[in-house]
């Protein structure tokens, strides 16, 4: 590991030196998400962290795995199920070349987050390369440990804009004793009203979802997976009844969910709601729904200047998750404009950890 690292390392320096813009890739998996690279006319160096690929140090007693960043997700996965544990923020893959790091640094998390929390949550440690080619490394391997911990969380969600991941150590969770998932024919309103009423109820519910019906008109599905303890399950199962899925289809199910297999998702373009709990239906077009509400995929060609502004009224944010082919962006980008502090808070930590803005520019914000 050490000589990739080198090799790595000295491609820092050598775009460093010579003012050239530094792409980070992957997998690739996630490349469409985000705003395209400001490179303008300099011929960029494409920075390959797929080649650090391995699981470096996982204790199951200790509930922590350590991996190198271009570790594919699907490994992880493996690793975890064969010792009874899991990622439990349920991070999508898309397609079989997903990374660890890319994970990481898009910060998305799947279906289990309704229940379980995002992925920077689980984020205890972080090695990064930064612009003058140092290897940094915060954070620890064990929860107890949280020195650092703030900057390790800080990578999640960044795009690779403050520097290149070259290791993770992640919180994992035993898996659930029990699971399942319960099905019902409502409106959407209904849906988000059964959502918002069980929050204040002590429930074991892992994801929740509600999928509009092909039609657009008839009452969509309402679906409710319970994980934990057995008592506990049945329990919440007998109380909030419905139609019990078959194991192998719900599973499958929450699967494509997370993975967008689901013929919703076929769509463009495609917006990633992210609203306040209690959030009433948006009306801003066929909406599929997460999280108790809170995360909301809409199939929309409306003004982004209008569903940003119904989303921001909601106290949230709205991003155009992937564009129809060929489409003009906003005149932002893909993602809403940050708040003036918020976007001064970003700009100095790209100035601390990339002062010569080389890594992924305009990648999470553009003109950064």
């Amino acid at each position: 590991m050490n000589y990739i690292l080198a090799e790595l390392t000295e491609q820092v320096l050598s775009a460093r030196a010579n003012y050239k813009p530094i792409l980070i890739k992957g997998g690739g998996s996630k490349s469409f998400y985000g705003n395209p690279y400001e490179v303008g006319s300099d011929s960029p160096i494409h920075l390959d962290m797929s080649v650090l690929k391995g699981i470096v140090n996982y204790q199951p007693t200790e509930l922590v795995v350590t991996a190198l960043a271009g570790t594919p997700l699907i490994d992880i996965r493996k690793a975890l199920d064969e010792q009874g544990q899991m990622l439990a923020f349920d991070p999508p893959s898309f397609d079989a070349s997903s990374t660890i790091g890319g994970c990481v640094a898009t910060g998305l998390s799947g279906p289990g987050r309704h229940g379980a929390g995002p992925l920077k949550d689980y984020v205890l440690g972080a090695t990064l390369i930064d612009a003058q080619g140092r290897v940094l490394r915060f954070g620890g391997e064990v929860m107890k440990n949280v020195a650092g911990y703030d900057v390790s969380r800080l990578l999640a969600g960044s795009f690779g804009i403050f520097g290149a991941i070259a290791q993770v150590s992640l919180k994992v969770a035993p898996k659930p004793l029990e699971t399942c998932t319960l099905e019902h024919q409502v409106c959407e309103q209904e849906a988000l009203d059964v959502f918002h009423s069980l929050r204040a109820q002590p429930l074991p519910i892992r994801s929740t979802a509600w999928e509009p019906a092909a039609d657009g008109h008839s009452n969509g599905i309402m679906r409710i997976c319970l994980s934990g303890a057995t008592a506990a399950v049945r329990t919440a199962r007998a109380k909030l009844g419905g139609d019990l899925m078959e194991e192998q289809a719900a599973r499958g199910f929450w699967d494509s969910l997370r993975d967008h297999q689901l013929e919703y998702f076929s769509a463009r373009p495609l917006w990633r709601v992210a609203v306040a709990p209690g959030t009433p239906a948006l009306g801003l077009g066929p909406t599929l729904i997460e999280w108790g509400g809170g995360q909301r995929w809409m199939n929309s060609d409306l003004d982004p200047q209008l569903v940003r502004s119904v989303a921001k009224k909601a106290g949230g944010h709205a991003t155009l998750f992937r564009p129809k082919p060929d489409a003009v962006l906003p005149e932002h980008g893909v993602f809403q404009p940050l708040e003036a502090g918020v976007l001064t808070i970003v700009q100095r930590l790209k100035h601390e950890f990339d002062p010569k803005g080389l890594f992924n520019p305009g990648r999470l914000v553009m003109g950064v």
